[in-house]
């Protein structure tokens, strides 16, 4: 039997691609032929994407403001348009799935000629603005959080979570263990694809102001911008902390699996595997985030009990002092918030994605 094939759309950060890459390796599990269509961003963030050999298109932001900016960013998407509908004449999809940024503009579009389904996923609270352009008119909006802002009406929403990466996903199968009352503390500090300034800087000198019985139990694992490395190593080493930085790391399982406290951005991937692997968190939402989406992606879990959210104007070094050091010699609070955590993740968010696209393919009768 000729397999069936499914063709991908996502922008170029990780918030994209790890979903994007997660729904492919499940549908590949099931047979299906799969193929990734991208511009040259995230094509330099797809080297091993599992399925056929990657496209690349051209694609631009369809909002420009400056006139200029606005008729070259036609001109890209017109021509990404063309290229994405040789690509479909080729490989021949039976459905398209858009996973937001703007590669997924052109593609949608060449879809829509065609007449192939189309399906978009939404990996934040709030519904982007490509996929907002395409919402009425795709089978499902699949999105990775219940609440979903700026969904137009008589779009069809069905919550199917984030996709989570499968080694990351292998960290739920090791139970929470809170730190004992003299034991070793694991402190997890990420600060999304690309780094946080703010996270880089505040978190050492934070942990450093920390009472020294409680600070010397501390084993500091973080993901700092490369051009704040020194300073930090030098402020935790100075306080006597354990601390491994790294503006990168690749075995992610590991890390969620050791801690015992995460402090993150809120983008969508990095609170769904939270949540998905049930560690405690304090959230720092991106001030400057498009609609205020990290602020809505981390509702849930703050609501629930999982988590605190400390806004960027509240992160100083005597507060985040403050909130550590309550929850760092609360063993109980924390174990407690890990539970809640794991209740609130959707581990098979790739399987319900996959569903959902296997039936965009069956015929209508």
């Amino acid at each position: 039997m000729t397999p069936k094939r499914l063709l991908i759309a996502a922008g170029g950060t990780g918030g994209h691609m790890f979903p994007a890459r997660a729904t492919a390796d499940a549908l590949m599990a099931r047979g299906w032929s799969v193929k990734l269509v991208t511009d040259a961003r995230g094509a330099r963030h797809a080297t091993d994407f599992p399925g056929e050999p990657v496209s690349e298109i051209e694609a631009s932001s369809p909002f420009a403001k400056n006139p200029v900016r606005m008729a070259q960013s036609v001109l890209k998407l017109t021509r990404g348009v063309f290229q994405a509908r040789t690509i479909m004449a080729e490989f021949k999809p039976h459905v398209v799935a858009g996973f937001g940024g703007y590669p997924a503009f052109p593609v949608l579009s060449a879809a829509w000629s065609y007449s192939i389904p189309r399906i978009i996923h939404e990996q934040n609270a709030v519904l982007g603005r490509v996929n907002r352009l395409f919402a009425g008119s795709v089978v499902s909006v699949a999105s990775g959080f219940a609440r979903l802002d700026k969904m137009p009406q008589g779009a069809v929403h069905a919550v199917t979570g984030n996709p989570v990466r499968a080694h990351v996903l292998q960290a739920r199968e090791v139970d929470y263990a809170p730190p004992g009352p003299e034991g070793e503390i694991r402190l997890l500090v990420l600060g999304g694809s690309l780094g946080a300034r703010i996270l880089s800087e505040t978190v050492p000198r934070g942990v450093a102001a920390l009472p020294e019985d409680l600070r010397l139990r501390l084993k500091v694992v973080q993901q700092t911008r490369e051009e704040s490395l020194d300073s930090a190593r030098q402020v935790y080493a100075e306080a006597g902390v354990q601390a491994e930085l790294s503006p990168f790391f690749r075995d992610m399982g590991r890390l969620y699996a050791e801690s015992h406290l995460v402090i993150s951005r809120s983008g969508a991937s990095s609170v769904s595997e939270i949540a998905a692997i049930g560690r405690p968190a304090i959230f720092v939402p991106l001030a400057l985030a498009m609609d205020d989406h990290q602020t809505a992606n981390a509702e849930g879990l703050v609501r629930k009990g999982a988590a605190d959210m400390i806004t960027e104007a509240d992160f100083t070094v005597d507060h985040l002092r403050a909130r550590l050091e309550t929850l760092l010699a609360d063993g109980e609070a924390l174990d407690a918030r890990a539970r809640l955590a794991r209740t609130e993740g959707r581990p098979d968010a790739h399987e319900r994605l996959a569903d959902l696209i296997v039936q965009a393919a069956e015929p209508k009768l």
